[in-house]
C-alpha cells in the first residue's frame, strides 16, 4: 500500500528530483556474498528439470535457500526480508521428494520453496502479524485460501516475509519495509536504498535469490513498486482473481494478493496456482467465465504486434535517467509492432486521491475488526491495537506514529454517506475514466514507469516518493497490472508497468512477456553499499 495520492506533498509538480538524488546518503559498502551457481537466477522450469533428472531434490533446494537466507538475509548485508522461517519446511520437502520418487508430481511448483508475506494466514507453527508487535502470538486456525492452493500444488512454504507494518497503513511518514517485529528490510541492489513496500520482503527475497518465487499483496502499489525497485516481475491481478480469505485486510475494494518472480513466466506459473474461486470471498465469484486456467498460454514474444498502448504525457519528462529508460522502452515497444499513443488521465484522476484515502480508512477499520474477531491474536479490534502501541511506544513506534490507525478508528461504518460518496469519487470514477479513454482511443493497455529510482532509507522522516508512477490507477480501479524490469539508473532498478481492463490479466502478461523477451533487463543484484 502506498501513500502518494493522499499525502499532500505528492502533488503533481516538482517531486521527482528530490527523491532521485543518488548522492544523498552514504552507508558503509557491503561485501558481495558468494552466489551459488546452481541457484542464482534459476527459473522454475530449470529447477523442475534438475529435480526430474535427479540432480536436485526439494530437500536440497530447501536447505540451500535456508543457508542463503542465513548468509545474506540474517548475516552479511542483513537484508531482513524474511521475518520468520517455517520449522516444518524440511519435513515438507522430504514428503514431496517421496511423492516424486513414487511417480507423483503435482505440477510446476512441486518441491519449490515459496516465501509469503506476513499478512497471509498459515495454519502451522508460524505467526501472522502484518509485522506488528501488537499481533505477536497470532497463530491462524486455518490456512488462507491461497496457502491451501500452494500446498495442494506441492509448494514448500519456506517462511514469511517482512513488510511495511500494517501494509504501510499506519503512518503518513513510515519507512517502507520497516516493521516493529521485523526491522528494516533493505534493497539488495544498493543496501542503503528503500525496498519500497509494502510487500518489501517478498520482492527482496526473489531479487536476492532467497527463493524463486514469492507472494505479496497490494492495495495501491504494494506489488508494483517493490517489483520495480528490486528489479523483478510483479503481477497485480484483477480484483477478484485471487482470494483474500485469510489475509489481514486494508480494503475490500482494492486488496489482492499476487506473485513475484524473476521472469514473467515464473510469475505466471505462480498465478496459475493462486487464481481460483473461493466461496468465502465473494469477489472471486466475478471471475467465473473470465479467468484463465493457464496464464502461460499468453506468453507470446509477438504479443505487442498491432497493439495500441497509451502513455500518460506527464510520465515522459521527470528525471533524465528514468526518462531515458522510458524512451528506450517505448522504442522497444514500437520495434515489436506496438503503436504508442500519448494520453492524459492524471488530471482527471486527481480528485480521486483524497477520496481513495477515505475509502481505505473506512474499509480498513471494518475489515480489520472482522478479521480480528475470528483470529487468535492478543488484540481483538483496531482500538486495542492503538492502545497497545501507546503502551509500548518505545518498541512499537520508535520512529513514526500511528495517525492513520487513529483516524481510521474515528470513522463510522460502511453504510455512512461520506464513505459511499468517497467510493463513487474514487473507485467508480477511476474505472469510468480509464474505460472511456481506452474505448475512445481503441487502446489495448496503458504503460509507464512504475515509479522512479529508489530513495535512501530514512526512518526518521519516512519515505520520499518520486511523485509519479503508472500503477496506481489500476489499483484503484481494480484492474490488472504487470511490472517488469526496464533498466538501471546508477545501479538502481526501475520497472515498466502495463495495465489494462478488468479480467485482461492474460493480455497484460503477454505484453509484459513480449517486452521482457525483447529488452531482457533483469540483472542480479550486486549488494552495493551505497551509490557514490
Amino acid at each position: 500500500m502506498q501513500r502518494r495520492y493522499f499525502i499532500r506533498n505528492t502533488s503533481l509538480a516538482g517531486l521527482s528530483v528530490l527523491l532521485l538524488n543518488t548522492e544523498a546518503c552514504h552507508f558503509l559498502a557491503a561485501d558481495q556474498p558468494p552466489l551459488s551457481t546452481d541457484l542464482e537466477e534459476a527459473t522454475l522450469d530449470q529447477l523442475q528439470q534438475k529435480m526430474q533428472n535427479g540432480q536436485l531434490t526439494a530437500r536440497a533446494l530447501t536447505d540451500a535457500y535456508l543457508k542463503r537466507i542465513a548468509d545474506i538475509d540474517r548475516g552479511g548485508p542483513q537484508l531482513r526480508s524474511v521475518i520468520e522461517l517455517n520449522p516444518d519446511a524440511q519435513a515438507i520437502a522430504d514428503a514431496l521428494d517421496a511423492e516424486r520418487k513414487s511417480g507423483k508430481v503435482r505440477g510446476p511448483l512441486h518441491g519449490i520453496p515459496v516465501l509469503i508475506k506476513d499478512n497471509i494466514d498459515t495454519a502451522d507453527k508460524m505467526q501472522t502479524t502484518a509485522g506488528a508487535l501488537a499481533m505477536e502470538g497470532n497463530i491462524a486456525a486455518q490456512d488462507a485460501f491461497l496457502v491451501t492452493r500452494l500446498r495442494e500444488a506441492g509448494a514448500v512454504i519456506l517462511g514469511k516475509t517482512n513488510l511495511s507494518e500494517w501494509a504501510n497503513f499506519r503512518s503518513t511518514r513510515s519507512s517502507s519495509g520497516w516493521s516493529s517485529r521485523g526491522g528494516q528490510t533493505k534493497n539488495p541492489y544498493v543496501i542503503d536504498r528503500s525496498p519500497c513496500g509494502s510487500s518489501s520482503g517478498s520482492a527482496v527475497a526473489v531479487a536476492a535469490n532467497l527463493c524463486a518465487v514469492a507472494v505479496g499483496t497490494e492495495t495501491d502499489g504494494s506489488i508494483a513498486c517493490p517489483a520495480s525497485v528490486n528489479g523483478i516481475v510483479g503481477i497485480k491481478p484483477t480484483l477478484g482473481l485471487v482470494s483474500r480469505s485469510g489475509i489481514i485486510p486494508i480494503s475490500k475494494t482494492q486488496d489482492t494478493a499476487g506473485p513475484f518472480g524473476r521472469s514473467v513466466r515464473d510469475a505466471a506459473l505462480l498465478l496459475n496456482v493462486l487464481a481460483a474461486t473461493d466461496k468465502n470471498d465473494s469477489a472471486t465469484l466475478e471471475s467465473a467465465g473470465k479467468s484463465t486456467v493457464d496464464y502461460t498460454s499468453f506468453l507470446d514474444a509477438k504479443a505487442l504486434q498491432g497493439k495500441r498502448i497509451g502513455i500518460e504525457k506527464s510520465f515522459l519528462k521527470h528525471h533524465e535517467g528514468v526518462d531515458q529508460l522510458l524512451a528506450n522502452a517505448l522504442e522497444v515497444l514500437k520495434k515489436q509492432g506496438a503503436t504508442i499513443v500519448e494520453v492524459e488521465y492524471r488530471d482527471a484522476l486527481q480528485e480521486g486521491g483524497d477520496a481513495e484515502f477515505d475509502v481505505l480508512k473506512y474499509e480498513f477499520k471494518d475489515g480489520l475488526n472482522r478479521y480480528l474477531a475470528g483470529a487468535r491474536a492478543p488484540v481483538k479490534n483496531l482500538q486495542e491495537i492503538i492502545e497497545f502501541n501507546r503502551k509500548n511506544e518505545a518498541r512499537a513506534m520508535p520512529f513514526f506514529k500511528q495517525e492513520i490507525l487513529e483516524s481510521s478508528e474515528a470513522l463510522g461504518d460502511l453504510t455512512s454517506k461520506p464513505y459511499l460518496e468517497a467510493l463513487e469519487k474514487s473507485n467508480v470514477a477511476t474505472r469510468k475514466v480509464l474505460n472511456t479513454l481506452m474505448e475512445k482511443l481503441e487502446l489495448d493497455a496503458f504503460c509507464g514507469p512504475s515509479t522512479g529510482a529508489s530513495w535512501c532509507i530514512d526512518p526518521v522522516n519516512g519515505d520520499h516518493w518520486p511523485g509519479y508512477g503508472a500503477y496506481s490507477p489500476a489499483a484503484v480501479a481494480g484492474f490488472p497490472s504487470v511490472t517488469v524490469p526496464m533498466g538501471l539508473v546508477q545501479e538502481l532498478p526501475v520497472g515498466l508497468t502495463f495495465f489494462g481492463k478488468a479480467w485482461d490479466d492474460g493480455g497484460m502478461i503477454g505484453l509484459a512477456y513480449a517486452y521482457e523477451q525483447a529488452a531482457r533487463h533483469r540483472v542480479a543484484p550486486k549488494f552495493i553499499g551505497t551509490v557514490k
